[in-house]
């Protein structure tokens, strides 16, 4: 198997939501990576938006690099069709190793677990301890009201502009998808679907 063209860690939920557009919104993501020849890093886990976005990936001919906690195993259904399945001690491993096999993440819509991988990797990037670009899928306003309160965080001076413009936001994954690839600074013999 050929190496990916490019590595995304996706953020998301173990549960499908009420909606039927997130499982939807999961399927596209996954789509569209397998389609352009990347890989999809992500919790490892079967379940939710999780299972689908890998599963997806896998339809598409991707790579699929699930990474789990032993803990976890059970409780997640570890996907076992991944192309690799890592299982880990610890939660801090898990990220770890998805932060070192991805060139971008991207949280999609999600529980206190995504809110916590993507404000981990945000912090990362704001103190230098990486140059990855980090995307946020504000789908169907899903994220509108964090938007809100962390506009509020900045005017209060607890945050600056800057560290809010190190986050691309956008509602569709097809517009958002390439520009995380181009500026992770990967080749992009695509163009965006959306706009």
């Amino acid at each position: 198997m050929r190496e990916p063209a490019f590595s995304i860690c996706v953020y998301c939920g173990s549960k499908p939501g009420d909606q039927d557009i997130y499982t939807q919104c999961a399927q596209q993501v996954g789509q569209w990576i397998g389609q352009h020849g990347g890989q999809l890093v992500y919790g490892g886990g079967r379940n939710g938006l999780m299972g689908t976005v890998a599963d997806a990936t896998l339809a598409a001919g991707g790579r699929v690099v699930g990474i789990i906690p032993q803990a976890l195993v059970e409780k997640e259904w570890s996907h076992t069709e991944c192309t690799e399945l890592h299982v880990v001690q610890t939660m801090h491993e898990r990220k770890q190793m998805m932060a070192e096999r991805a060139d971008a993440f991207l949280a999609i819509p999600g529980g206190i677990g995504t809110l916590e991988e993507f404000f981990e990797a945000w912090t990362w990037r704001q103190l230098g301890y990486h140059n990855k670009p980090i995307g946020l899928l504000n789908l169907n306003g899903y994220y509108d009201t964090l938007l809100t309160f962390l506009e509020s965080v900045v005017t209060r001076n607890f945050m600056t502009p800057w560290q809010m413009e190190l986050v691309q936001v956008h509602d569709q994954a097809l517009h958002l998808l390439p520009h995380l690839v181009q500026a992770a600074g990967l080749p992009t013999p695509f163009q965006s679907q959306a706009v």
